[in-house]
C-alpha cells in the first residue's frame, strides 16, 4: 500500500469517525435538557411568563393609564384656559369699537 491509498482511506476513517462523534453529541444534545426545553418551545409550551417580569409589565401599565389620565386632565385645563382667553379677548374687541 502506498500513500496514494493510505492517504485518502485515512481521510475516510478520519471523517467516519467525526460524523460520528457529532451526532452523537447532537442526539446526547437534544436529548437533554436543551432538547427538551427546544422543543416545549417549538410547541408553544415554554412554562409561561416569569412572575416578576410580569409584576414588572402589570406595574408599568398602571403607570401608563396614570399618566394617560394626568395627560387628559392636562388637555381639559388647556382647552378651558383657551376657551377663557378667548372670551376675554371678544370683550376687550368690543369694548374698543
Amino acid at each position: 500500500m502506498g500513500p496514494e491509498l493510505l492517504i485518502p482511506l485515512a481521510g475516510m476513517v478520519t471523517g467516519v469517525f467525526v460524523i460520528g462523534a457529532l451526532g452523537w453529541a447532537g442526539v446526547r444534545i437534544f436529548n437533554g435538557p436543551v432538547g427538551q426545553a427546544l422543543a416545549r418551545r417549538l410547541q408553544g409550551q415554554h412554562g409561561g411568563p416569569d412572575p416578576e417580569v410580569m409584576n414588572e409589565v402589570l406595574e408599568l401599565r398602571h403607570q401608563v393609564e396614570q399618566m394617560q389620565q394626568r395627560l387628559t386632565d392636562t388637555e381639559e385645563r388647556v382647552d378651558f384656559s383657551e376657551r377663557l382667553l378667548a372670551q376675554r379677548s371678544e370683550g376687550t374687541s368690543e369694548r374698543g369699537k
